[in-house]
């Protein structure tokens, strides 16, 4: 058992396991930073801008006005710079169109910021486990190798179970990791699909209200 030990606090295979400890608490800690932000940035929430949307197509410019440069989300201000381009230069939508699309890119920047740390965790964990569980079975057989009279089995299979945990570690971090990004990710494309409906929206009109009409 003090055998086993001992293998456990190998110094080596400890700095992996320290080094996937901090891996999973920055993982840990850049998602719950995501959550909050979006939250902040009303990532998802579209009630509002559909209804400052509405309020523009019926011809209250002021008021849309009004109400997008009050709120603090991302499709406001985002449906603010379009309104600005549209009173600014009324016959060029382009102009308009553009002015939304850098905000949206400044936006869409923000809304990614950090998710890189988790995607290095994805790839770097899985390699962390792996490095330690090589150095881990190249202590065991080391030890076997110096061994001059029969090794014991079980010291030996624990000592190689101790190295295999490192690789289980790390996957499960990195697996951990790539749920969390996926989901955050995919907010983010539904964010972006959703921006560029609200700006041709602001700046062409509801396609679906002629057939709505029809129906």
């Amino acid at each position: 058992m003090s055998n086993f030990r001992a293998d456990m606090f190998d110094p080596l295979t400890l700095v992996v396991f320290a080094a996937l400890g901090v891996m999973s608490f920055t993982v840990l800690s850049v998602f719950i930073f995501k959550l909050l932000q979006f939250s902040r940035l009303g990532v998802g929430k579209r009630q509002m801008a559909e209804q400052i949307i509405n309020t523009w197509l019926s011809g209250q410019a002021e008021t849309a006005m009004q109400q997008a440069a009050a709120r603090k989300s991302v499709l406001s201000r985002i449906l603010h710079a379009v309104f600005t381009g549209l009173r600014a230069r009324p016959g060029e939508t382009a102009y308009a169109e553009e002015l939304g699309r850098q905000t949206a890119i400044s936006e869409l920047a923000t809304l990614s910021d950090r998710i890189r740390l988790l995607e290095i965790a994805v790839h770097a964990a899985p390699m962390l486990g792996l490095l330690g569980t090589v150095i881990g079975m190249i202590d065991a057989f080391s030890v076997l190798a110096q061994t001059q009279a029969a090794a014991d089995p079980a010291a030996l299979a624990g000592g190689i179970w101790t190295a295999l945990t490192t690789t289980a570690a790390g996957l499960a971090v990195a697996l951990v990791a790539y749920f969390l990004t996926s989901w955050l990710d995919a907010r983010i494309e539904r964010e972006r699909n959703l921006i560029e409906v609200l700006i041709s929206a602001a700046i062409h009109g509801r396609v679906d209200q002629s057939a709505r009409q029809q129906g």
